[in-house]
């Protein structure tokens, strides 16, 4: 069918869309014929009768490859586009321009042709709704995915070919570089880059776990080489100088290369859907018998690869085993000594630690699966305390150690002297190459125009910066060089045999850390395996050593006996209660003091004890009020000042029963409510014919208890006197007239 046919007014109403996409950012740099080509397509679209401002370009996708299904942003942008029937026409140099994978490509047709949008490529206009057309467009779309799985398939093969023959080139770990001849891997020429390498294997293997290497690396100062990406064939690319990080150590330790191997395929792209449903790819490492290439012994490494092997198991046991699983973990600096090698002689569990006593220095040892449920709780069926059983471990170890203990203390000596001399020797090389950045410096410096001064200033700034940097390595090499420890002299061998002998005045110096004792226990032991039995007459733990080598020994290690559990009494408990309520703690304490009570231990009360016993039993704690109220409870000091009396009256008339107070326990203070009928009982003036109690009790003819009864029952009338020389209580003697007598 003639294009002309085709392309109607209905389509002209609407946009030409014009899609430009390249593969790669390199082909969008190198291939710029490709891309003007797709951009002339604007002309095609004015040529088919679209007018200029109706043609839009979308090129938002270049350098993103049309296989990526989901994550080009430009092309579902388009799709959207014609499905809201807003696109007359879709213009491409080639229809692999528009997809690459056909889900993507018949979603396009299918919405095409139900919105009656045009396709364009080099070859025509297709419409597809038509049968023949969609047919043709199909077939293009088939062909382009073929075409690319072709293309895929025979550079894959062609990699996939050179690496199992070791001569594919990529990218090397810094201290290897490639070498002239095909799949050549050679040593990288400075010796400051390798000796830093090779220091760092040394010191992991007497040091044991990446942390402590790399530690070590910046306790001596040590820097860290770094290889910028990219290399020349038979050149090294620069080095460029920094502080070691763990992640670099580690990498190092790990990575094949450094032991002679050469390997290809060790890590796998995935596709997955994140939470937002968006495709995304990750990079996930395979486990070693997964790699696609692996040639032992391809090259001069480092390292051997049985060493390698070896280091990875001893890396892979560092981390903290999961239940049930073999693995003792990383040396740690408590001092539980069976941390990592303890197991729990009921389940098989490794056993966890935790420390107690006030500086935190007492193991103890408990396994962290559950046994019986109380009260809704798991309980922990072992739980024993580590002091007996480390000492009888460390006794049975250095028992086992005596035969090469001479040879282990010599070994020690030797391999302080060695990681000394190692640092050295780094430090050594590390000044020869600041000496040789000053003499570079000094020559450009020298070879520059004196009338140039804006280039010899920044030269000459440079060959300033050379000589400061040069004259701190020599100073720090210097220093290095004193502190270095002395190689041993005949005496100094001979005060070691000597001290070998006795292998527990070593195991027990204050230079000896815990983390060394663990260190030298992993060397002989793979476990320990621990019963508990504290039921019996003698409470003991029953000990499985399991040497290096499947040998097995039995230990039994006394236990103390369980420590009846100790608690306040309850009348203690029940009368804090009530005092809380009237009384702050230091108060309560010298009541139950006054009481003769004392804490569970034996100890007398103090505010902090009654407090954290309060703490313990959830009792809240006395809160004041800012203002008495009429009628409130007040101790005797308070209610005395507030009736303008001594506190001694109060006291008496107290005792006397004329004034009502309440004691909620002996020792406990006096609680006087004050009422309006006591403080109106209080006078200045004494009214005329009212006599003291003396008096009264003569008149009456009966007691002064008598007399203050009927006061406090109110068949007599009493007030208090405050001032003056006839202050005290002052009574009305009845006459007979008032029907008393």
């Amino acid at each position: 069918m003639n294009e002309a046919i085709k392309v109607t007014e209905v389509h002209r109403s609407r946009t030409a869309v014009v899609y430009v996409r390249q593969s790669t950012l390199a082909q969008v740099e190198r291939n710029t014929e490709s891309t003007a080509r797709q951009y002339d397509l604007v002309a095609r679209a004015r040529a088919l009768g679209w007018p200029a401002s109706q043609v839009r370009v979308v090129d938002g996708d270049l350098g993103v490859s049309g296989s990526a299904l989901g994550q080009r942003d430009a092309f579902e942008g388009l799709v959207a586009e014609i499905a809201l029937g807003q696109v007359g026409i879709v213009l491409a140099l080639e229809v692999s321009r528009l997809a690459r994978d056909n889900a993507a490509w018949y979603r396009l047709l299918d919405l095409a042709g139900v919105c009656d949008t045009l396709v364009c490529d080099g070859d025509g206009v297709y419409h597809p709704a038509l049968f023949n057309d969609r047919l043709l467009l199909g077939m293009k779309g088939l062909m382009s995915e073929a075409e690319l799985h072709v293309l895929r398939a025979r550079l894959e093969g062609g990699i996939k070919n050179k690496a199992s023959r070791g001569e594919l080139r990529r990218g090397l770990p810094v201290g290897l570089v490639w070498g002239e001849g095909d799949g050549e891997i050679c040593v990288h020429p400075d010796e400051a880059v390798t000796g830093v390498i090779a220091a760092t294997f040394e010191q992991f293997a007497v040091r044991g776990s990446v942390r402590a290497t790399w530690l070590w690396l910046r306790e001596q100062g040590l820097r860290w080489p770094l290889q910028q990406a990219g290399y020349l064939r038979g050149r090294p690319s620069q080095i460029i100088w920094v502080e070691p990080t763990y992640h670099a150590v580690h990498t190092t330790l790990t990575h094949p290369a450094y032991a002679g191997a050469y390997v290809y395929g060790r890590t796998r792209d995935e596709r997955y859907l994140d939470g937002s449903g968006v495709l995304r790819k990750r990079r996930r490492k395979l486990p070693r018998d997964q790699w696609e290439v692996l040639i032992p012994d391809h090259h001069r490494g480092f390292i051997d690869w049985d060493t390698y092997l070896a280091n990875q198991d001893r890396i892979g046991g560092n981390i903290r085993p999961q239940p049930r699983q073999p693995g003792t973990g990383a040396v740690r600096e408590g001092c539980a000594l069976l941390q990592g090698l303890a197991s729990c002689g009921v389940c098989g569990r490794k056993l966890a630690v935790f420390y107690r006593g006030p500086a935190k220095s007492v193991p103890n040892y408990y396994c962290q699966g559950a046994g019986e449920l109380v009260e809704g709780r798991g309980t922990r069926h072992m739980n024993v305390g580590g002091q007996a059983i480390d000492a009888a471990v460390a006794e049975a170890f250095l028992a086992a150690l005596a035969p090469a203990a001479l040879q282990a203390c010599l070994t020690a000596a030797e391999q302080l002297e060695e990681g000394h001399d190692a640092a050295l020797a780094q430090w050594r090389r590390q000044v020869e190459q600041a000496r040789y950045a000053a003499t570079k410096a000094e020559r450009r410096y020298r070879a520059v125009d004196p009338d140039n001064r804006l280039v010899a200033r920044g030269l000459e700034t440079e060959w300033n910066t050379a000589l400061q940097q040069l004259a701190d390595a020599d100073a720090e090499l210097a220093r290095r060089e004193n502190a270095r420890p002395k190689t041993l002299t005949a005496a100094e061998r001979a005060t070691i045999l000597a001290l070998g002998d006795d292998l527990g005045q070593v195991w027990d110096a204050a230079t000896t850390t815990d983390k060394d004792r663990k260190q030298l226990l992993r060397t002989l032991l793979d476990e320990v395996n621990i019963t508990a039995r504290r039921d019996d007459a003698e409470p003991h733990a029953d000990l499985v050593l399991r040497w290096k080598g499947s040998a097995i020994s039995d230990l039994r290690v006394s236990l103390r006996r369980p420590q009846p559990k100790i608690r306040t009494g309850e009348d203690t408990i029940d009368l804090l209660r009530r005092l809380a309520v009237h009384y702050p703690d230091a108060k309560i304490a010298g009541i139950l003091n006054r009481q003769h009570r004392r804490t569970a231990r034996g100890l007398s009360f103090t505010a902090s004890r009654v407090q954290s016993l309060r703490h313990h039993w959830g009792i809240p704690r006395h809160q004041p009020s800012d203002q008495p109220e009429e009628g409130e409870l007040l101790n005797v000091t308070t209610a005395a000042r507030q009736l303008g009396i001594a506190p001694s009256t109060l006291l008496r008339w107290l005792d006397d029963g004329f004034v009502a107070g309440e004691q909620i326990t002996p020792g406990a203070p006096w609680r006087i409510r004050l009422t309006d009928q006591l403080r109106n009982m209080l006078v200045d003036d004494t009214p005329d014919g009212w006599v003291a109690i003396q008096y009264a009790t003569r008149a009456l003819g009966v007691s002064r208890q008598t007399v203050l009864q009927r006061v406090k029952r109110g068949e007599l009338r009493a007030v208090i006197t405050r001032t003056g020389r006839r202050k005290g209580l002052r009574i009305e003697i009845p006459t007979p007239q008032n029907g008393l007598f």
